[in-house]
């Protein structure tokens, strides 16, 4: 029983940490096959089109002990379902991967951890939250908001010297021979738009999280819901990159990296990673696998001064770190507002009972769930 219930604690951390790991390696072999000339366009179809044909058979392996009274095929669904291909597959992942063709993988941690932030100001503007200052929630939320922020500021506007310069010792042959097979970061760049183009990734994600919110109440088979959202958001990008991309030449893939890195994403980004975020989320509840997000600084530090030189900066690394801060700061408040929301008269004692309105018990907090969030 004791194995057992170390096991439920241990199993779900090890894998989100391995997880956020082959996120950033994937996101590095991306780089490099962007680097290398192949289009971002034509890597978000190919890629997403082979996680289709996996996902679709898999969605209704996975639910096949699960029943429910809904059907998909509802008009309503079906709108939201338009709508969550648009915005977390087309949007965010064509904006994702070129801007990461202007970047590298730590602006891509670093820009994502804006995610909580963006959902804190979707749900102000939406009027599903308010700004009461008495709260600690509330206090939370909005200063970490302004880290995250600042640390997107920095993330953009500084970078300052390598953390590893060209001149530093590779201390085996394997670690030389990486750069010349891998690329993190290129120069000339093109920083401030790549930041751009992440940051408006991340805010389509944003997006998504409060279309998908609405969705799984109305039809909790998750999995079955990703499988056609994310064939509706390849048909929406085959139409976008064909438009985006007339030169034949680059639809063609060779059976060579560029193929491998297809198959590869396509698996994990369709499959493993959705697979794993269900099974965690079912396990240890809605705000555990949000948590590991700014894992993905650790590993692209990791990886940027291990492997490569000339390639992280000091202020990538600053930026990205604000980011986490802000990040956890965030995110703690919008669990410290689901407490106060499931015990309101505890939590609000000291409020007078004309700040209080009957619906804010029946409001759901916005989830920081970026389960389809970082193919990159």
């Amino acid at each position: 029983m004791e194995v057992k219930v170390r096991e439920e604690k241990f199993v779900p951390f090890v894998a989100m940490v391995i997880m956020e790991a082959c996120t950033i390696a994937l996101t590095i072999l991306a780089k490099t096959a962007l680097t290398g000339g192949m289009s971002p366009f034509v890597f978000v179809v190919y890629t997403n089109a082979f996680g289709s044909i996996l996902l679709l058979p898999f969605s209704f392996f996975f639910h096949r002990n699960d029943r429910t009274e809904e059907s998909i095929f509802t008009w309503p669904l079906l709108v939201r379902v338009f709508f969550l291909g648009f915005t977390g597959i087309f949007l965010f992942q064509n904006l994702a991967f070129v801007g990461l063709s202007f970047s590298s993988p730590i602006v891509v941690c670093a820009m994502g951890l804006l995610i909580p932030s963006f959902s804190f100001f979707l749900n102000l503007i939406l009027g599903r939250s308010k700004l009461d200052w008495r709260n600690m929630s509330t206090r939370a939320k909005v200063v970490g908001a302004m880290i995250s922020l600042s640390g997107a500021f920095v993330e953009e506007l500084y970078k300052g010297p390598f953390i590893r310069p060209a001149s530093s010792p590779s201390p085996t042959r394997l670690l030389k021979s990486i750069p010349k097979l891998l690329v993190y970061y290129t120069i000339p760049d093109n920083w401030f738009l790549g930041c751009i183009f992440l940051a408006a990734a991340f805010f389509s994600v944003s997006l998504f999280n409060v279309i998908q919110i609405g969705t799984v109440k109305k039809y909790p088979q998750v999995m079955k819901v990703a499988s056609f959202y994310s064939i509706v958001g390849t048909i929406q990008c085959i139409i976008f990159s064909l438009f985006m991309e007339k030169d034949l030449s680059a639809w063609k893939i060779e059976p060579n990296f560029d193929l491998f890195l297809i198959i590869a994403t396509g698996i994990f980004g369709n499959v493993i990673r959705p697979s794993i975020q269900v099974k965690c989320t079912q396990m240890k509840g809605p705000t555990y696998v949000p948590l590991f997000k700014p894992f993905g600084i650790l590993w692209a530090t990791v990886f940027g001064t291990s492997f490569f030189v000339n390639s992280l900066h000091y202020g990538s690394v600053l930026g990205a770190a604000m980011g986490g801060v802000g990040y956890y700061s965030v995110s703690w408040g919008q669990l410290k507002e689901t407490e106060e929301k499931q015990n309101p008269i505890e939590e609000r004692k000291p409020i007078k009972s004309s700040h209080y309105h009957e619906e804010d018990e029946n409001k759901v907090p916005l989830l920081t769930n970026d389960q389809e969030e970082s193919p990159v």
